[in-house]
């Protein structure tokens, strides 16, 4: 199953408009003035790599250049912790894949498309560090001008890298694009960091902006539940004051009942997964204290033990259905205030 980081990113950057924004900011200059923007498409199934792991998953788009020839635009989304020091050869074989699979759909073609191949990375760990070029991964003999000779023989293969741990946050909210695209960027720069609770609440304007756009409040819920998954108490406890700003009471409880609704249907898609009764149970107990968490409801560590270990469906069905509404404690768990 996909993790937060694949399916947060998968839905920011698999739409063309806020995918340009992220191939806009990395791409050379002479090549974002040659593209013709209008024509980038995402290809369906794009993921045709068995060996993707879960610390990755990919985005493909077709452009075309202002000239009419086509381009191929690979993205390689990297969400794990750690640099990957043969990241150039896995991006190789991953081109190469991309490009076996267009000979097959193209069998009359005598050449093959330009490819641009680009890996964001957001891990927690510091900046990308990994050689970018293929030719870097080889032993050479010892000696500067022999070294010359060899590596003039070696493949050459180079991927872009738009590493976000390295960009300051002004530099990323100066990016041109839509406010979705510069508030994940900056999601994704702070999503595993000590900071982002603080944060949270000083980007409130460009919350703002996200929830005007188009789609807006759905790309909000998006980011919450987000949000939700990789942030501790004071995230969520940051991310329900920016909604409360941003929609306003009634507004933010209707977005967390319908949140509710949807973590509803994913524990019982995770209880078919995973086929025990318990892993449902467990997945409802924590989906209660979320949205507790995000409607600025106070839990005590008793309350919070007591929603953990309870082994009764039907009352933990009871206790979220009352959560989506709640405003104090005693109005979920009666039984436990009084």
């Amino acid at each position: 199953m996909s993790g937060p980081h694949d399916l947060f990113a998968r839905y920011t950057f698999g739409h063309p408009e806020r995918a340009a924004a992220e191939l806009r900011a990395v791409l050379p200059a002479h090549v974002v003035s040659e593209v013709d923007w209008s024509s980038l498409r995402r290809e369906p199934g794009s993921v045709v790599d068995p060996e993707l792991r879960e610390t990755e998953s990919d985005l493909l788009f077709t452009a075309r250049l202002r000239t009419g020839q086509p381009l191929l635009l690979y993205v390689l989304l990297e969400h794990q912790s750690s640099v990957d020091g043969w990241m150039a050869l896995r991006m190789l074989r991953y081109v190469v894949r991309h490009m076996e699979r267009w000979r097959q759909e193209h069998p009359d073609s005598t050449g093959l498309p330009l490819v641009l191949p680009l890996v964001m990375y957001h891990g927690p760990e510091g900046a990308w560090t990994a050689p970018r070029r293929v030719e870097e991964l080889f032993i050479l003999p010892e000696g500067e001008e022999e070294r010359a000779r060899w590596r003039a023989l070696l493949p050459r293969f180079e991927y872009l890298l738009d590493d976000l741990t390295a960009e300051r946050e002004e530099a990323l909210k100066a990016r041109s694009g839509p406010p979705l695209a510069r508030l994940a960027w900056l999601v994704l720069r702070h999503g595993r960091s000590g900071e982002l609770a603080r944060r949270l609440l000083e980007w409130e304007e460009l919350f703002a902006q996200v929830h005007a756009d188009n789609e807006g409040s759905e790309h909000l819920v998006v980011v919450i539940r987000y949000l939700l998954w990789v942030g501790g108490e004071p995230v969520h406890e940051a991310a329900g004051q920016v909604l409360h700003s941003v929609l306003g009471r009634q507004r933010t409880e209707e977005l967390m009942r319908s949140y509710g609704e949807q973590l509803i249907e994913r524990g019982l898609q995770q209880g078919l997964v995973r086929g025990r009764e318990e892993g449902l149970r467990q997945g409802r107990a924590e989906d209660i204290l979320r949205i507790l968490t995000m409607r600025g409801v106070q839990v005590d560590e008793a309350a919070r033990q007591r929603i953990l270990s309870c082994s009764d469906m039907a009352t933990l069905d009871r206790w979220l259905d009352l959560s989506l509404k709640a405003t104090t404690l005693s109005e979920v768990l009666d039984d436990l205030t009084q």
